[in-house]
């Protein structure tokens, strides 16, 4: 191995502690969606978090104030999502003593189990990008 001189030594790159806690927990996020040559944002994470509220609270309003997101712009997404995937996500009953409530349709619910799993093999896929190109960089 050779000897190096003291300027060599100096021109060293080296982390200090307080730069590699800084590092520590660095990892790879993103964010993901499905477009169309003429509409973005067809599908995504939002959306997909929507229907998992929807299903889990039972309405559409529970679902945006659970996510805190306006029913306006929960009620845009949805319309959004189904007329460019040309199929309805959600079955509604308005109203009534009881208030209103929503459910998934059953392509809704194939939509969201598609997405989930869609989504796993994105992360898996940058993870690995990841590990391979950049987690070195950090250390």
């Amino acid at each position: 191995m050779k000897k190096l001189t003291p300027l060599e030594v100096s021109h060293q790159p080296h982390k200090s502690r307080q730069q590699r806690e800084l590092l520590t927990g660095l990892r790879a996020k993103f964010k993901l969606w499905l477009s169309t040559e003429t509409a973005e944002g067809v599908f995504g994470d939002g959306k997909w978090r929507l229907l998992e509220a929807i299903e889990a609270k039972g309405s559409l309003s529970a679902a945006s104030k659970y996510l805190h997101i306006s029913y306006r712009k929960a009620w845009g997404d949805l319309k959004k999502a189904e007329k460019y995937l040309g199929t309805a996500l959600l079955e509604k009953q308005r109203g009534g003593s009881l208030g209103g409530r929503s459910a998934l349709t059953d392509k809704g619910k194939k939509w969201v189990r598609a997405y989930a799993k869609f989504r796993g093999d994105i992360e898996n896929a940058v993870e690995k990008a990841y590990q391979k190109h950049i987690k070195g960089l950090a250390e």
